[in-house]
């Protein structure tokens, strides 16, 4: 019985990826077309974040090809929330992750899905909506860009020149403790990048183009496919105690680098936390 089970989740993955690669290009090819036009934007909350109408385009294509294939699902979606049947199933959905860039017309912005089995990521298709490359991780299955195989263990990363990406909250703004870290980050770091597209900064550190990935309490619809795409691309991922970063978390702190890198890390960000106000 238990090998039938493992069988039919499988099955059921591999149609999931084929009907989530279909779905994110469909939603980033309603992006890219009506970049630089016109667009509505409003703001979203009190906390600086937006949203245009190409959103809720782009939400019209995923929504429903979620729902038709996966009726069983449940689905929680950045603009429109929960829809679905809850179980063990989870879909989330982030049709444009990079609105605020998407608003200034900054070509960085992509589509985020993460299917979720009893909470623990077991897929993830990130698609860059502009440079037309589709990410795909599978738990314990590897991460793939086109087809091609990801390894995070990319440049030197030598002491003290670390290239890290960072990513905070919305609602995290001016936080005196997150300000300090990223201001010890820089001093200590050769660069750090802010890109504003979460799930697209979780690539580049899955192709290896970043050393680490440093999130201060940013959870949201875009976090998981990039964390997995990240763990299964041969990074380490923790949280700022040092433990493995599994399921789901309302408030998320992560470290995320290669292995050998870890250490470094760590001792970056206590060091940062530590700051005296």
């Amino acid at each position: 019985m238990a090998d039938v089970e493992r069988e039919d989740k499988a099955a059921l993955l591999r149609r999931a990826e084929e009907v989530a690669v279909l779905a994110a290009r469909a939603a980033g090819a309603v992006a890219r077309e009506r970049f630089g036009t016109q667009t509505q934007v409003r703001s979203k909350g009190d906390d600086g974040d937006l949203v245009t109408e190409v959103d809720f385009l782009a939400e019209q294509e995923l929504l429903p090809r979620l729902a038709a294939a996966f009726p069983g699902h449940q689905i929680r979606s950045e603009e429109s929330g929960w829809s679905g049947v809850g179980g063990d199933w989870l879909w989330l959905v982030d049709p444009l992750d990079g609105t605020n860039n998407y608003a200034i017309g900054l070509p960085v912005f992509g589509v985020s899905l993460t299917l979720l089995y009893q909470n623990e990521p077991v897929l993830g298709v990130i698609y860059d909506s502009m440079l037309d490359r589709v990410y795909v991780a599978r738990k314990d299955g590897g991460a793939r860009c086109n087809g091609e195989p990801l390894s995070a263990h990319g440049g030197a990363g030598l002491p003290g020149r670390l290239t890290l990406g960072w990513i905070q909250g919305h609602h995290v703004q001016k936080l005196g403790n997150a300000m300090r870290l990223k201001t010890h980050l820089d001093a200590t770091s050769k660069r750090v990048l802010r890109l504003w597209a979460p799930s697209l900064l979780w690539c580049m550190l899955a192709r290896g183009d970043l050393d680490g990935i440093v999130l201060y309490n940013s959870e949201g619809d875009d976090l998981y496919a990039g964390v997995l795409m990240a763990r299964e691309a041969g990074a380490v991922v923790t949280d700022f105690a040092g433990r493995p970063f599994v399921g789901m978390n309302p408030e998320p702190y992560i470290i995320a680098c290669r292995p050998q890198l870890h250490d470094e890390l760590m001792a970056l960000v206590r060091a940062g936390l530590a700051q005296e106000n």
